[in-house]
């Protein structure tokens, strides 16, 4: 009865919590030059008309006319100033933005590692607390800064993007929207140098501005934006109620770059599903403290806060039988598709020759639960 209590009284804390907490919009888009700096301030201006109380947090140009031009009579909050390595770098003043209080703040560059020193280490922290002081914010993105799409960008870019945004950041928008522009569009804003200064178009033109590059990220911005919508309606119109709820478990071992994948896209299909989901890493006999390397140990750690990160729920177990390990957490955690890397062995011999595999097999499948190979 206790508990029920204790479990009433936070939810409804978190309901109150939620409802002073400031409304959040992201525009998105495949690349950079597509418009979503322009767009936001084009908003900012029609809130100004309407008697809104809106200022720029931080908005970056790029030394693009266009959009400089832009920012002509709107109200900008000044930007922290500070030294690190000998130079004067500016930084989003968090502060004078949380005593101003504006309605609303403009805040670019969603993505942005700030300088050593600061609060947060990323400009996507310094939003939470200003949302979580009732400000609303507008802030951009691009696709290939999300952190669960990291691989799927590489392969597209052959370009491993370092500034990244958990998935969960996108989740917390109350408004998600594409800035779309087709492959031939974006190439012509390039070469009328509308991107980029002109000594370096010809380098973009050779390498990300392909059309075929711009098509496959359009695509996942495209999915990322209807996946966004898709949640929020199920959030806000249940409906359905009676259909199983899906609940992932991504199985990883110390093996780091097959752990990486499969946590990226358990989260990915965790987020499509917008279920709960965990990571399970069972350690073996062979695997114990003082018999795996440093590395080993260090990427295990790596991947554990990446999934983390990414909403996972962790659990460690010690067991010296993988699959007991496995079916013990299945049962435990409700779980309705356990998520495995492609094994190094053929699956087939795997199958053949490990009877306790093979009975785990059975169990999952009378319990009718999924197992999704990825690759």
């Amino acid at each position: 009865m206790a508990e029920e209590i204790k479990n009433n009284a936070e939810h409804f804390l978190n309901l109150i919590r939620k409802s002073r907490r400031g409304k959040f919009k992201i525009y998105i888009g495949m690349s950079a030059g597509v418009g979503k700096t322009y767009r936001m301030l084009q908003e900012a201006h029609a809130l100004l008309r309407n008697g809104v109380d809106v200022k720029i947090g931080y908005i970056e140009t790029h030394n693009r006319k266009e959009t400089q031009e832009l920012i002509e009579g709107l109200p900008v909050i000044p930007r922290r100033k500070l030294f690190y390595k000998g130079k004067e770098l500016e930084e989003l003043d968090v502060q004078a933005i949380l005593n101003l209080h504006p309605e609303v703040v403009i805040v670019d560059e969603l993505a942005h590692t700030n300088i050593e020193g600061s609060k947060n280490e990323k400009r996507w922290q310094d939003v939470m607390d200003i949302l979580d002081a009732g400000i609303n914010v507008i802030s951009a993105v691009n696709i290939q800064h999300i952190e669960s799409l990291n691989d799927e960008v590489k392969a597209i870019t052959d370009v491993n993007v370092a500034e990244r945004i958990p998935d969960n950041v996108l989740k917390q928008a109350d408004e998600v929207v594409n800035i779309d522009l087709t492959a031939d569009e974006l190439v012509t804003r390039l070469k009328e140098g509308k991107i980029y200064s002109a000594d370096k178009i010809e380098i973009a033109l050779k390498n990300f501005f392909q059309s075929e590059k711009i098509l496959q990220l359009r695509e996942l911005a495209l999915k990322e934006v209807a996946s966004q919508v898709e949640r929020k309606i199920q959030t806000e119109l249940p409906r359905n109620t009676h259909l199983k709820q899906e609940r992932f478990l991504a199985c990883i071992s110390s093996n780091h770059e097959i752990a990486k994948k499969v946590i990226r896209k358990t989260a990915r299909l965790s987020s499509y599903y917008n279920s709960k989901w965990f990571l399970l890493y069972v350690q073996t006999p062979k695997e114990d403290g003082d018999k795996i390397g440093l590395a080993a140990q260090r990427h295990l750690i790596n991947n554990f806060k990446l999934a983390t990160e990414l909403g996972a729920e962790v659990i460690k177990v010690k067991s010296s039988n993988i699959s007991k390990g496995i079916l013990e957490t299945t049962e435990q955690k409700n779980i309705t598709t356990i998520c495995i890397g492609k094994p190094h062995l053929n699956l087939l011999n795997v199958i053949l020759n490990t009877a306790v595999f093979n009975q785990l097999l059975n169990k999952l499948s009378a319990l009718e639960i999924d197992i999704v190979i990825l690759s």
